[in-house]
């Protein structure tokens, strides 16, 4: 944030995920004042965030000219940038267009601020996809990139250039890379929610088979509204770094499962069924963060534990049955 006494102004592109909802949350709760974009010239021009509404407007990351007259005639505090082709089904279908929205995009943004707005504070939302084929675990700022896919490779690209436009323009230019994290607002294609999904009906008599590719897959899952706390703390701070934001704890899918259905006095085993056409490449080793250099510098830790997270995805889900009217559900 920037010492003026001026209310501080932030952009958020790729608001309409779970990130951005959770990061509006946060920087309206301290004040500021929050702009969100999204690429669907249909959207609404406003996205209800908790009992306040934060401006939306259409923005088109791969069209240079925009994000540049952008950037120049609002010249925000700071810059989150969340925008990505982010489905895991989405991490080699369209390399192009990948690397344009993903990595290049990046590019004009930078590039944007560095020509208009140099005090702008930015923060990239990197991935630990960036990892993918690392042979150390767990995996911190040091270890070396090594992505195995389209998503990740332009994930690390955008880490490079974000390095590169502070060290050569002292732009406040960091990424936040994140590992895996969820919620109840996670879209229902993802993995962990199409779990939490399929327990709550399952608790209310309305079973539908879930379908999973690895149960013995290993990943670090943390809360997705701990993760936006971390990206705040890292444009706070007095100096641009990259930090890693991780719970540095490893879980499987079937612990998912597990705590899911159990959650709901159920057993996994009867509702969960193996599909091998889903199942992904099996990670060289585990992909768990270390998180240590937030911990350290930022005072950052995750407050929320895997199961709490995994119990709240279930009771979000429940709730929705009762508005939804689908039956009397009980509180669990």
């Amino acid at each position: 944030m920037t010492d003026s006494a001026a209310q501080p102004r932030a952009l958020i592109t790729g608001i309409g995920g779970q990130d951005g909802w959770y990061l509006a949350q946060l920087l309206l709760d301290r004040g500021y004042a929050v702009v969100g974009t999204t690429h669907r010239q249909s959207a609404s021009p406003a996205l209800s965030v908790g009992n306040l509404n934060v401006e939306l407007l259409y923005l088109d990351i791969t069209d240079t000219d925009q994000v540049s007259e952008h950037i120049r005639s609002s010249r925000y505090d700071e810059v989150y940038n969340l925008a990505a082709r982010a489905s895991s089904a989405q991490l080699f279908d369209d390399p192009l267009a990948t690397a344009e929205v993903n990595g290049v995009a990046v590019a004009r943004i930078l590039e944007a601020i560095r020509l208009h707005s140099p005090t702008t504070r930015f923060c990239q939302a990197s991935s630990s996809e960036v990892f993918a084929g690392s042979t150390d675990s767990p995996q911190s700022e040091l270890t070396l990139r090594t992505p195995l896919s389209a998503y990740g490779a332009a994930k690390a690209f955008a880490d490079h250039l974000v390095a590169a436009y502070r060290s050569e323009y002292g732009l406040f230019a960091c990424s936040a890379i994140l590992f895996s994290h969820e919620s109840p607002r996670r879209p229902k294609h993802f993995l962990v929610r199409k779990v939490t999904h399929a327990a709550a009906h399952a608790a209310v008599g309305q079973p539908d088979e879930v379908a999973v590719g690895d149960l013995d897959s290993v990943r670090d899952w943390g809360f997705a509204g701990d993760y936006v706390r971390g990206m705040w703390r890292i444009l706070d701070s007095s100096t641009p770094e990259d930090f890693v934001l991780a719970t540095g704890e490893g879980h499987t899918v079937r612990d998912v499962c597990d705590t899911a259905f159990s959650h709901v006095d159920l057993d996994w085993a009867e509702y969960v069924r193996i599909d091998s056409t889903l199942a992904r490449r099996r990670d060289p080793v585990a992909r768990i963060g270390n998180a240590q250099k937030a911990r350290k510098l930022l005072g950052w830790k995750p407050d929320m534990q895997f199961e709490e997270l995994i119990h709240r995805m279930v009771d979000a889900d429940l709730s929705a049955l009762r508005r939804e009217g689908r039956e009397d559900v009980q509180d669990h």
